[in-house]
C-alpha cells in the first residue's frame, strides 16, 4: 500500500498536469477499438507492454485468463459479469478486435498440472475447472509450445481453448463470421517482456516483431484456432 499511495502522489504531481486534457476528453465517453482479455497476474500489465493509453483498451482480467463458455441459449455457464463485459464491448462499444493473452509462469496453469490449488479457496478451485479442457487438449495436440516447460506449453494451448469458449457466445461468433470483429491469441513471456502471437499457418506462437506486426495489420495472419485433436 505504501508504494501504491506514493505512486498516486507521483502521478498527481508529475504526470497528471500533462494529461489533464486527455482525461477531460475521456470524461465524455470511451471509444476503445480492442477488447483485451488477460490474466489477473500482477506481472502482466497490458497497457505497459502494448504502450497504450487510457481509453485504448477495454480490459477483462481473470485468473488464468479463463472464460466461462456459453450454453446453447447464449448465457454464461459461469461468471455472468465476465460475459456481460464481453457483450458490452461488442454491442455498446463496437470493438473490432479481441485479444486473449496468456503468459509464462502462470500459477493457474501450474495448479492445473499439479492438482494443487490453495486450501480454503472453493471458488478458485471451481473457476480453474474452466481450464480442464485445455489440459485434455494438451494431451492430444502436438506442436504448440514444444520445448517449453509444461505449464508454459499449457498456457499457450489454454489461450486457444479460451478462444473456443469465447466463440460459444452468439455475439462473438456472429461478428467474427461477418468480419466485424477479429480474434487474436497472444502470449506474454514474463522473463523476457516479449509478446508472441499464434499463427496457425506455422503451427505455434511466434515473436511479435516488426515483420509480424505488418502481417497482423495487413490481415495476413489467419484467425487463431486449436488444431483438431490427434489420438
Amino acid at each position: 500500500m505504501d508504494k501504491l499511495i506514493r505512486g498516486i502522489l507521483h502521478f498527481r504531481e508529475h504526470e497528471l498536469p500533462q494529461r489533464r486534457d486527455t482525461f477531460a476528453k475521456l470524461a465524455s465517453g470511451q471509444d476503445p477499438d480492442t477488447l483485451f482479455l488477460a490474466c489477473a497476474d500482477s506481472r502482466v500489465v497490458p497497457n505497459l507492454f502494448s504502450s497504450t493509453e487510457p481509453g485504448d483498451l477495454f480490459t477483462i482480467r481473470t485468473v488464468g485468463n479463463l472464460i466461462a463458455p456459453a450454453d446453447p441459449e447464449g448465457g454464461a455457464i459461469g461468471d455472468v459479469s465476465e460475459a456481460a463485459a464481453v457483450e458490452y464491448a461488442l454491442i455498446a462499444l463496437e470493438v473490432r478486435d479481441i485479444v486473449i493473452c496468456g503468459h509464462s509462469h502462470c500459477g493457474a496453469m501450474g495448479a492445473m498440472l499439479s492438482g494443487k490449488a490453495p486450501a480454503g479457496a472453493p471458488n478458485l478451485r471451481e473457476w480453474l475447472e474452466l481450464a480442464r479442457p485445455s489440459v485434455e487438449r494438451a494431451k492430444h495436440v502436438p506442436g504448440i509450445g514444444e520445448g517449453l516447460p509444461p505449464a508454459d506449453r499449457l498456457s499457450q494451448i489454454n489461450v486457444l481453448q479460451q478462444l473456443d469458449h469465447l466463440r460459444s457466445y452468439h455475439v462473438v461468433r456472429e461478428r467474427e463470421a461477418s468480419g466485424h470483429v477479429r480474434l487474436h491469441g497472444w502470449w506474454f513471456d514474463v522473463a523476457t517482456g516479449e509478446t508472441h502471437i499464434y499463427d496457425s499457418e506455422r503451427g505455434g506462437f511466434v515473436l511479435l516483431d516488426a515483420e509480424e506486426a505488418e502481417r497482423i495489420l495487413s490481415h495476413a495472419v489467419p484467425a487463431p484456432r486449436l488444431p483438431m485433436m490427434e489420438r
